[in-house]
């Protein structure tokens, strides 16, 4: 156990967060979790997310006894004033300013300001998100230096000591796939290559080796060849 014993996690339905689930269930004695519809592309998530839970429940006992209540929150106005490959039905691809139209501006800044509100009516001092500067898109607000700042700002605000705890950050997704492993075995890999959702398209058809997903956008991308590092398998060209 940490000194803090109480956490509050960003729980997509995901691999990240489900893995950033594990490892708050691994580290505090309290843990809820917080999830967000704001009229994403891949909505299917939501619907994964009940299964996740339920079977990180049924994974390891103490897990069970651990998590508390779920939140789900409705931010529909991040697609009503976003037009974005994640909210809308167009075609990903790179911006003039570099990144790829698949960043929803100010998402992480208003899910964990979200998220701080929650904690503190809850009276949680950790709030977990599954941001990574290592294997990702190139999202400001993934950064480490972003949530640092975020979380001076939450505590200067609320005049809370919150602490945002990120343990993906310096973690590629083949050391993801590792600490999933360290934290629940093979039944916690097996888990979250078959019930989590990442794909942004969405798509939910067949089950690969790495997980459901279309393989081609930058999600899925990730994740596969993530996965495919992890067990030592060729990585197609």
């Amino acid at each position: 156990m940490l000194p803090t014993d109480s956490a509050l996690v960003l729980f997509s339905g995901g691999q990240d967060s489900t893995t950033c689930l594990a490892w708050a269930l691994h580290h505090y004695k309290r843990v809820e979790t917080i999830g967000f519809d704001y009229g994403q592309r891949h909505a299917v998530e939501l619907t994964v997310r009940p299964k996740v839970l339920e079977k990180l429940r049924a994974h390891k006992p103490e897990w069970n006894a651990r998590l508390g209540e779920d939140h789900m929150i409705d931010l529909g106005l991040i697609s009503e004033i976003s037009q974005t490959a994640m909210t809308h039905d167009i075609a990903i691809e790179t911006q003039a300013n570099g990144l790829p139209n698949t960043f929803v501006p100010g998402r992480n800044l208003l899910f964990m300001t979200v998220a701080a509100t929650v904690a503190y009516r809850r009276g949680l001092t950790v709030l977990v998100g599954g941001m990574c500067e290592t294997d990702f898109s190139g999202y400001p607000d993934c950064r480490d230096d972003t949530m640092k700042a975020l979380q001076v700002a939450l505590n200067l605000g609320m005049d809370q000591r919150f602490k945002l705890e990120t343990p993906l950050m310096w973690r590629d997704k083949r050391q993801t796939w590792e600490l999933a492993n360290d934290l629940g075995g093979q039944g916690l890999v097996d888990l979250i290559r078959a019930e989590t959702h990442t794909c942004y398209l969405g798509e939910r058809g067949a089950l690969h080796d790495w997980g459901y997903g279309c393989g081609t956008c930058p999600a899925c991308s990730l994740r596969a060849r993530g996965y495919r590092q992890y067990i030592g398998a060729e990585i197609p060209s």
